[in-house]
């Protein structure tokens, strides 16, 4: 027979008698672009000083 438990050993063990769930890895990190994308950046054609300046 289990001896008779006070109630602030019952709160705790209510609490922390048993581990959290588990978190899945691919749950704990998001991954989203550090800036967002510009599209002036990709409009710019590296061969094209070549026909302006070099003919």
């Amino acid at each position: 027979m289990r001896p008779a438990q006070d109630p602030t050993e019952s709160a705790r063990r209510a609490r922390f008698g048993r581990l959290p769930e588990r978190i899945r890895l691919e749950d704990t990190f998001e991954e989203h672009p550090a800036t967002p994308p510009d599209p002036a950046r990709d409009a710019y054609d590296a061969d094209e000083w070549l026909v302006r300046y070099c003919l």
